[in-house]
């Protein structure tokens, strides 16, 4: 018989005795592929759960955000923590869609193995495969589990087959598992290929017996390709020879080396699981977790460096060692407050300690860099929306941490003493632009604090307040990335905003020369204003900024006023003087004017020289500006021709195309930034998801005269 059940019961926290005892893994795949149902098969098999939540019915574990419940996907990445054989197991559901790619990476950086899932119905696409090279990118060792097999079209052997098609280190990936099938043609069991044992859940639980003679042609032709796989990934030279010779290997033996090809990254088992009542193939995914997966100790830590960037000795997953520990998430929790989801890398964490917290972001992500001590509050072990109390978090555990009111995904806890940080991980850069508003007043008092804690939770956010437009921009990875955002402020924070179409920063700048007067002669109840002043102005080439030139001559103005005149000028290139845009690329020479000795003063002169600035744009075309970007296209080469085509209707221009590595393309142009706000989700629809870019900023260029007319006249 096979041990079914942990001994916990029910939502009790788990609770590891030493790091190699835990086993961090973060479920990967497509949306849809049936991840969330797997962990909840995963969880009511092991014992933690009672009953085995829909996705569907909004009951999961791990879709317990309201905006997942009604979406009926996954929108962050959620953990469950539960026990196996004496193991704890910490489960990192992460989302499928390419807008919550955050939170993948977040889950990468706290797992130290992957099952990737893929469908047996819907197959691999494009954007499988790029989550696949997620993974690959980071060297995540990991399993592959067809899911769906209880469906119609479910193909077990032909999703292997493209899995090794499509998959980079394809030769890697060979099933571990083979499928059992009842009468009736559902998938009732599975083969162990090493151990040559069946496992079987045609009576609604599961039971072990050993191979039959009628398995034996399903068996031993892919348990040799499993062996020499095996042993050839863990590049075990010794065993490769007594398996060449003959000989019969211990199953012990390949055991062993199954966890090291594992471990290496660069072999792959297959397993198969269906969403029956019996949860079919859940137990043997539990023990290839248990059995194969790395634990913390033997993952490689990332890098760590004292908060100055001096090295520090290597760390370990060593409970006794240096405090170093990271957010992975931040959360907030309604009845808590503030949430941070912590990976204890070294030393252990325990309740009420003051631990030290960095935050050293890049510039331009709109975090502020931060060091602080703070004392944290309770420490809890997670099952989605559940949250126990454990004493203390040793090296290689995940655990929810509250009260640091600082700390942001991403930031090092470590003890002040001995302040550490983490090289960060990836981040996708925010490349879809969405302006929002309040709604009323008391909406605008509180969209600041809500701003400020969205992005402390999520790092993929950036916000912007472009003067030029005076408008908020929140960058974000997609419509759903937007959607998520804008949802959260509005629910959680209580914040109504409203979307409004984003607005060019664009310039002004004269066409030609041309001379201006500014006078202002006002009386009133025997305090005047009196100031008079003639300017020429002249264009200067772009980027060339602002020259003010003072050539008066015999007193016509005072020198007191001549800073005035320029303050005023320069105040009216703020706002425009054709549309309301600033003001670029001028030289104005002040060569005239007149004051009085009573009624002149400096705002006077200031507003002259406003005017003057004005009076001259009348007599002259004023040109429109528009930012203009580099934007670099990362495609299949298949889709080079619709690329550049598109390009060509956004008013760019294609400066080279180069091939590159895996039958992919770079295509660079020029291109208006009006004319890619929104094309994070053009970019998706003509390359079918395979495609990606980065944009630069490339100065300005004129607006056509028929769109500038149309603004200036708007």
């Amino acid at each position: 018989m096979v041990e079914k059940k942990s001994d916990k019961r029910p939502g009790a926290a788990p609770i590891a005795g030493a790091p190699d005892r835990i086993r961090n893994v973060v479920l990967v795949g497509p949306a849809g592929s049936g991840k969330t149902s797997l962990m909840e098969s995963l969880l009511h098999a092991a014992g933690a759960t009672s009953r085995r939540g829909a996705v569907a019915d909004g009951t999961t574990v791990g879709d317990y955000d309201p905006v997942a419940v009604r979406q009926k996907r996954s929108v962050n990445l959620a953990i469950a923590s539960f026990a196996w054989k004496d193991t704890v197991i910490n489960l990192i559901d992460t989302p499928g869609y390419a807008d919550f790619t955050g939170e993948l990476r977040a889950g990468l950086r706290g797992a130290d193995a992957a099952l990737f899932v893929v469908s047996s119905v819907d197959g691999i696409d494009a954007s499988t495969g790029r989550l696949w090279d997620e993974c690959e990118a980071v060297g995540m060792p990991r399993a592959i589990v067809v899911t769906n097999l209880d469906k119609e079209r479910a193909d077990f052997d032909e999703t292997v087959a493209a899995s090794k098609r499509v998959f980079t280190g394809g030769g890697g990936i060979l099933p571990l598992f083979l499928p059992l099938h009842a009468d009736s043609g559902v998938v009732a069991g599975f083969v162990d290929l090493l151990d040559e044992q069946l496992w079987d859940w045609s009576t609604g639980t599961v039971t072990v017996r050993d191979a039959e003679a009628e398995h034996r042609s399903l068996i031993d032709g892919s348990r040799n390709d499993l062996i020499e796989g095996v042993i050839t990934e863990s590049e075990d030279e010794s065993l490769m020879e007594r398996f060449i010779g003959g000989e019969t290997i211990d199953v012990e033996l390949l055991t062993t080396d199954l966890e090291r090809a594992v471990a290496r990254g660069h072999f792959h088992p297959v397993m198969g699981h269906a969403v029956t009542a019996a949860n079919v193939g859940s137990e043997l995914i539990l023990d290839l977790v248990v059995r194969a997966f790395p634990s913390p100790t033997e993952h490689p830590l990332p890098t760590v460096t004292r908060i100055d960037g001096t090295p520090v000795e290597p760390l370990s997953a060593d409970p006794n060692g240096p405090l170093c520990a990271e957010v992975i998430k931040t959360t907030s929790d309604p009845y808590v407050g503030k949430v941070s989801i912590v990976r204890v890398f070294s030393g252990t964490l325990t309740p009420d300690a003051v631990v030290h917290v960095s935050g050293h972001f890049s510039g331009g992500t709109g975090h502020e860099n931060h060091d602080i001590d703070e004392r944290i509050g309770h420490i809890t072990s997670m099952l989605g929306s559940n949250h126990a109390d454990i004493p203390s978090a040793i090296a290689g555990s995940i655990v929810a941490v509250s009260k640091l009111s600082r700390a942001e995904t991403g930031d090092t806890l470590s003890s002040p003493e001995t302040a550490l940080i983490m090289d960060p991980w990836r981040m996708p850069v925010p490349l879809l632009p969405v302006a929002i508003s309040p709604k009323s007043a008391g909406d605008e008092d509180k969209l600041g604090g809500a701003l400020g804690r969205v992005t402390a939770e999520d790092p993929t956010l950036r916000v912007e307040h472009p003067e030029e437009t005076g408008q908020i921009l929140l960058w974000t990875l997609g419509e759903a990335h937007a959607d998520l955002i804008l949802d959260r402020i509005r629910t959680r924070y209580g914040v109504e905003v409203t979307s409004t179409e984003v607005r060019a920063s664009l310039r002004e700048t004269f066409a030609g020369p041309a001379a201006g007067n500014g006078r202002l002669v006002k009386q009133s109840g025997g305090h005047g204003q009196y100031a008079v002043c003639e300017i020429t102005v002249e264009p200067l080439e772009q980027g060339a900024g602002f020259e003010f030139v003072d050539k008066i001559v015999g007193g016509a103005v005072p020198r007191s006023f001549i800073p005035s005149v320029e303050k005023g000028v320069r105040h009216q290139m703020t706002q425009g003087v054709a549309a309301g845009y600033p003001v670029v690329d001028l030289r104005v020479t002040l060569v005239d004017g007149k004051f009085h000795t009573v009624d002149s003063s400096d705002m006077a002169f200031q507003h002259a020289g406003g005017l003057a600035l004005k009076d001259a744009a009348a007599k002259t075309t004023i040109n429109l500006l528009e930012p203009m970007v580099i934007l670099t296209v990362d495609v299949p080469d298949e889709h080079v021709g619709a690329v550049i085509a598109d390009v060509s209707t956004r008013r760019g221009h294609i400066t080279g195309t180069t091939s590159v590595a895996g039958g992919r393309s770079q295509v660079v142009a020029e291109v208006p930034e009006s004319e890619i706000s929104r094309y994070a989700i053009d970019i998706r629809s003509i390359t079918h998801g395979t495609g990606d870019f980065h944009r630069e900023p490339a100065g300005y260029a004129p607006l056509p005269a028929n769109l500038a007319k149309k603004i200036i006249d708007g």
